[in-house]
């Protein structure tokens, strides 16, 4: 014996495992999660598909005229319709309870085709007839009912099983009819088949072989439904997992493309475009933590962000301390200046909100520095094959950014240019500059420019 462990390939038959097992180990757990409530949620489906079987066998015994004589020993169908409203009941009250064990799924699928069967059975009883009578009885078609029923769960070993043992039980059925020594012969005769209680082979093999073709039919379609359950709960959670890095609207955007997103796909847009930076960030990273500055960090954008977004704008990246926000970009907005330089109101108030009660928490208290400009921007997509990025750009994104740095040089908290200003006045912006200076030179810019400051 040696310590190296070795592969071993499993016997053939595991290779169905598939129909009957839970997600794979290779999908993220979230994404197992959710399809084992996908499936909680069908033996939910399944208890009241039950329960509605119940009443309607309930509704339609009692406005049909019996036929049993009068004599008969016992009525064997309202026995089993209660019998099975309770075990109906008890299964659907634990469904939406917990999770139900799989021994527990397997066995309420042996009892559901174990009530079935009694009841045909006792037919020949209730109408003192040979037990080849109850061959005849229409009542086995509710065994494709209880087969199809399986499907909701979206696992085919649960159809297997159903049809596995409805083929079994009616298998039984024939045999007990045929040892009966006081029934009728076995016929090769179809006429008399169908005029006697006799037994015909042939006709008893095309109803196992019918129950058979469907289970086998249904859980070969269920299999190729799964898979597409998993690729689509796959694909929502990675969805859902986009919406977190990216705007709601260019999850949409890319999730409902027609085709794949390539790099150079893209739009022009008017837009306004939103720089917001933390001061002294740089020495504060010195000062504090790992652990210090990442949440720092979290609640700085947890506050501020929510403002962004309560304006109609759409956060592009984080950059380190700073964040680039769209105004009218992702989505066509006729006010994106308006909106914008509101944005830029409420975000300082926040902001002044937010390091008040830091500092009176005694903690590092950083003031924030945020710059707006307007103008066409090209909305796309950049990168390769391998790394995209949809992101905007033009020189409105390039002069918001050479504005945020230029709040630390005119040593103000928030700037706009005079274009800018003016736009967002005409769309409707009700705030007041706290002053302008006009031709400024701006680092990176080649002209002087009126400089609105904002706060």
């Amino acid at each position: 014996m040696t310590g190296v462990a070795t592969a071993v390939s499993p016997p053939r038959w595991r290779r169905w495992l598939p129909l009957r097992a839970a997600p794979p180990a290779a999908l993220p757990r979230r994404v197992a999660q959710a399809i084992a409530e996908e499936q909680r949620r069908g033996e939910i489906v399944i208890g009241w598909v039950q329960a509605a079987i119940v009443v309607v066998f309930a509704v339609l015994y009692s406005l049909s005229r019996k036929t049993a004589p009068a004599d008969a020993p016992f009525a064997p169908i309202p026995w089993a319709i209660g019998l099975y409203a309770l075990f109906t009941c008890a299964r659907l009250a634990l469904a939406y309870r917990t999770k139900l064990p799989r021994s527990l799924l397997a066995g309420s699928i042996a009892v559901d085709l174990a009530l079935l069967f009694v009841t045909i059975w006792s037919f020949h009883i209730q109408y003192a007839q040979p037990p080849a009578f109850y061959l005849k009885a229409p009542t086995l078609l509710y065994v494709f009912i209880f087969v199809a029923l399986r499907t909701l769960r979206f696992e085919s070993f649960y159809v297997l099983l159903s049809g596995a043992l409805a083929a079994a039980g009616w298998l039984a059925l024939v045999v007990v009819a045929a040892a009966d020594p006081a029934g009728m012969p076995v016929t090769r005769d179809y006429v008399h088949y169908m005029t006697s209680a006799s037994i015909l082979w042939g006709a008893e093999f095309d109803k196992i072989i019918s129950i058979l073709v469907v289970t086998l039919v249904l859980a070969a379609t269920l299999q190729r439904a799964r898979r597409l359950l998993m690729a689509a709960v796959v694909e929502g959670a990675a969805a859902r997992d986009l919406k977190r890095f990216f705007a709601p609207e260019v999850v949409s955007r890319i999730t409902g493309a027609d085709e794949a997103v390539e790099p150079g796909h893209g739009e022009i847009r008017d837009a306004a475009i939103l720089f917001v930076d933390l001061r002294g960030f740089t020495p504060l990273s010195r000062m504090l933590s790992a652990p210090e500055l990442v949440a720092l960090l979290a609640e700085y954008q947890s506050r501020l962000v929510p403002v962004v977004r309560a304006h109609g704008g759409r956060v592009d990246k984080f950059l380190g301390d700073g964040i680039l926000a769209s105004f009218g970009a992702v989505r066509p907005d006729p006010q994106h200046a308006a909106a914008a330089l509101a944005a830029v109101d409420a975000l300082m108030a926040e902001a002044e909100a937010w390091r008040r009660e830091r500092a009176a928490a005694g903690r590092p208290a950083p003031r924030i520095g945020a710059a707006v400009a307007a103008g066409p921007v090209l909305l796309g997509v950049i990168g390769d094959a391998v790394r995209l990025e949809y992101t905007v750009i033009g020189d409105a994104v390039n002069l918001a950014a050479k504005l945020e740095k230029q709040t630390k040089a005119e040593g103000v908290r928030a700037l706009t240019d005079g274009g800018t200003y003016a736009a967002a006045l005409a769309q409707g912006y009700a705030g007041t500059a706290k002053s302008v200076r006009p031709a400024v030179a701006v680092a990176g810019v080649d002209r002087p420019l009126d400089l609105v400051v904002l706060a």
